[in-house]
């Protein structure tokens, strides 16, 4: 057996404590290194009054957001030409399929007799009409308002129905800067789009321009 002098047993000592100061240092770093869980949010359906007369199916196309939206991380403002993305608040699916998703619902509120599809949907069938939406500006701006810039296009298959195109500008005032008040008012905002895309749908088909009278034929004499 070997026996550890006086020296051996410092030597051991400080190998043990420095070993364990490492180990915990090693702890330290992952901890510092490993990013919290995100928190997730969406927006979802505002209710809206509901109409009859829009098309039976109507083809809701793939919406194309901008550029600066199309992030995991939730985009507060773009004012001041600076963009305040958060840090770990993000979207619970992607952008342009979510407010597809919700459109499609306050549409469907707003025209109880109209079937809207997605063009990403496994259902497929004969449209009557087609929505295009491209969303330009979705976030808050200086004064604490939510704003939402967008277009809207409504193409229909009859072709006694004129296309609409319309844009949007619309500011939801906010009470608070919270990430879930964001949510609420873009919830308001993509509402007062789909009012605005449902009175589209409704416009009335263009009336046949009338038949000139005939003019008498004239008998010479």
């Amino acid at each position: 057996m070997i026996r550890l002098g006086g020296r051996g047993l410092i030597w051991r000592e400080l190998i043990w404590r420095g070993l364990t100061v490492f180990a915990l240092a090693g702890v330290a770093l992952v901890a510092a290194c490993s990013s919290p869980n995100p928190r997730l949010y969406t927006v979802a359906p505002v209710p809206g009054t509901a109409q009859g007369g829009g098309p039976k199916v109507v083809l809701l196309h793939q919406i194309v957001v901008a550029r600066y939206l199309e992030r995991p991380e939730i985009v507060r403002s773009s004012d001041n030409y600076r963009l305040d993305v958060m840090a770990i608040d993000a979207w619970g699916e992607p952008i342009a399929a979510m407010i597809g998703r919700v459109l499609a619902q306050d549409l469907s509120q707003r025209l109880p007799g109209t079937t809207f599809i997605g063009s990403d949907s496994a259902i497929s069938a004969k449209e009557d009409a087609s929505v295009g939406v491209n969303i330009q500006r979705m976030d808050i701006d200086a004064s604490r308002a939510l704003v939402l810039m967008a277009q809207a296009s409504v193409a229909f298959t009859d072709s006694r129905r004129a296309d609409v195109m319309r844009s949007l500008n619309t500011a939801v005032p906010l009470s608070a800067t919270t990430v879930g008040e964001e949510m609420r008012g873009a919830s308001i905002a993509l509402g007062r789009l789909a009012d605005e895309i449902a009175g589209m749908l409704r416009e009335p088909a263009q009336s046949p321009h009338p038949a000139r009278p005939a003019h008498p034929a004239r008998h010479r004499r």
